[in-house]
C-alpha cells in the first residue's frame, strides 16, 4: 500500500511540475480584467469536474472578494439540477450547458470549461457557442487535452491520464487562482 501511495504522489508531483505557469498567469489576468469590467464568469464540468466547478465558484465568489462594491460575478452551470435535468430530458444531455449560456451569457463574459478528457459533448457544444458569441474560453483538461485544448483561448492541461489525479490538479489550479486574488486584489 505504501508503494501505491508513493507512486500516486510521485505521478502527481511530476504532472504538477509539467504545468505551464504562464498559462495559469494568463487565466488570472483574464479573470482580473473580467472582474474590473464587471463581466460574468461561467464555470462548468461533469462528475468530479462539476464538483470542482462548484467548489471554485463558491471559493472565488466568496473568498476572493474585498468589499461589497467589487463582488465577483461567477456562476456554476453545473449547480442547477433543475436546469440540467430539464434540458437533459427535453433536448439531450449535450445541451445542458449551452442552453444555460444562451439565457445568461453576454459578449465579453468568461467561460471556464473543466473536463478531464477534454471531449465531453456538452462541454464542447457550450464552448463552441461561447466562442461564437465572443466570450473568452478557459479550458482545464487532462491527458492530451482533447477537443477542448483546441477550442479554448487558454488551456491548462494536467499531463496525466488518471482522472482522479487530473481532478486533483484542477482543484489545485482553482485554489491557486483564488489564493492569488485573496493575496493581491
Amino acid at each position: 500500500m505504501k508503494e501505491f501511495i508513493k507512486r500516486y504522489l510521485d505521478e502527481l508531483k511530476r504532472a504538477l511540475d509539467d504545468l505551464n505557469p504562464e498559462e495559469i498567469s494568463k487565466i488570472i489576468e483574464v479573470l482580473k480584467k473580467a472582474h474590473e469590467n464587471k463581466k460574468r464568469i461561467f464555470v462548468m464540468g461533469n462528475g468530479g469536474s462539476a464538483a470542482t466547478a462548484n467548489h471554485f465558484t463558491c471559493d472565488f465568489g466568496k473568498n476572493a472578494i474585498r468589499d461589497d462594491d467589487r463582488r465577483i460575478k461567477i456562476i456554476s452551470l453545473s449547480d442547477n439540477i433543475s436546469y440540467i435535468t430539464a434540458y437533459g430530458n427535453d433536448m439531450g444531455y449535450e445541451y445542458v450547458f449551452v442552453e444555460q449560456l444562451k439565457n445568461l451569457m453576454e459578449p465579453g463574459d468568461i467561460v471556464i470549461a473543466i473536463s478531464a478528457s477534454g471531449n465531453s459533448p456538452n462541454i464542447i457544444k457550450a464552448v463552441e457557442y461561447a466562442r461564437e458569441k465572443g466570450s473568452v474560453v478557459i479550458g482545464l483538461t487532462g491527458g492530451k487535452g482533447g477537443k477542448l485544448k483546441e477550442l479554448a483561448d487558454i488551456s491548462v492541461i494536467a499531463n496525466i491520464n488518471t482522472y482522479e489525479q487530473i481532478e486533483d490538479i484542477h482543484m489545485i489550479i482553482t485554489h491557486m487562482i483564488v489564493y492569488w486574488f485573496k493575496s493581491n486584489h
